[in-house]
């Protein structure tokens, strides 16, 4: 027998919830229409080249579902705003009574044609987009780094930050032309670990694997090279402070890259498999380098629910 669905909520419940949770009810703001100048940040969610163009023009960034909504506010992330539909409020008050950004409610219908597609996550919040930090910053006290090159997959960059953030790799360096770590669908796959993880953007590259050097890094590029090293041989005498490198999902690592890295290693393959997908070899190579850490323990299941 299916449950019924309990009806959503109306304004003036809206309101008196928002009341008992100490939400002022001017931050409150209903809409009813998707060109509602208001709601302009969620427009058409699902059309990537103007999420492209937006997000850094305006200095924003979207962050979706109400776990990665907790995370990027318990990481320091500052919301401008947040949507849903009314069905979503109860269970949100908490995130939203620590803020001060406004919030905007629609029915399901008019959120779905401003957004592109059916929220079923619960919401949707328009996150300042930070400052990102200087590189010596965010190196600092850092052992084993990943470096990704040219990664262009939000998927691919999202799943490498996840690894990252629980195999115990310390930041992350991002290419000039990789993806942004920030768009709406790298930061789900990551389940919001890109706010876990320190990370920021490297200005030239590969010029600044002489930087990473100059900082005390020994860098590990991961490619098929006749003088390759075997990951596990590698892993164990790796240096203290280490940088992998990471390629594109296609070509692999520049040959200039390769040149300029202090080693080569490769992941042992069989069955006439050459090299696995970047996410899933990044993954083996923070393990694999994994430091003895009594801090890294067994979880349970962390589904976005």
């Amino acid at each position: 027998m299916n449950t019924p669905r309990k009806p959503a909520l109306t304004d003036a419940q809206i309101l008196a919830l928002a009341e008992s949770a100490g939400i002022g009810p001017e931050r409150i703001r209903f809409f009813t229409t998707a060109d509602d100048p208001a709601v302009a940040d969620y427009t058409r969610l699902t059309d990537v080249r103007l999420r492209t163009l937006r997000e850094p023009e305006r200095g924003l960034f979207i962050a979706e579902s109400s776990k990665i909504i907790e995370r990027a506010i318990a990481a320091g992330h500052v919301p401008r705003s947040f949507l849903m539909t009314r069905k979503w409020f109860a269970a949100l008050t908490g995130i939203i009574a620590g803020t001060h950004a406004p919030v905007f409610i629609g029915e399901d219908a008019v959120v779905e044609q401003l957004t592109g597609y059916h929220l079923h996550r619960g919401a949707l919040a328009a996150m300042h987009r930070p400052v990102l930090p200087a590189l010596a910053e965010v190196l600092a006290d850092a052992r084993r780094v990943v470096v990704v090159e040219d990664i262009v997959d939000h998927t691919n960059l999202g799943a490498i930050f996840r690894s990252a953030a629980g195999l115990g790799v310390d930041a992350v360096l991002i290419t000039p032309r990789s993806a942004d770590p920030l768009y709406r669908r790298a930061i789900r796959v990551s389940m919001g670990t890109v706010f876990q993880v320190p990370w920021t953007r490297l200005d030239s590259w590969p010029a600044d694997i002489d930087r990473l050097h100059a900082l005390g890094f020994h860098t590990a590029a991961l490619a098929l090279e006749d003088d390759s090293v075997p990951l596990r041989e590698f892993a164990a005498r790796a240096p203290a402070r280490t940088a992998l490198i990471m390629g594109t999902e296609g070509d692999g690592l520049q040959r200039r890259t390769i040149t300029a890295a202090n080693s080569t290693v490769l992941i042992p393959m069989g069955h006439g498999v050459d090299s696995l997908n970047v996410a899933a070899a990044t993954a083996v190579a923070c393990y694999a380098l994994q430091p003895d850490d009594p801090d890294l323990v067994t979880t349970g299941d962390d589904r976005d629910r």
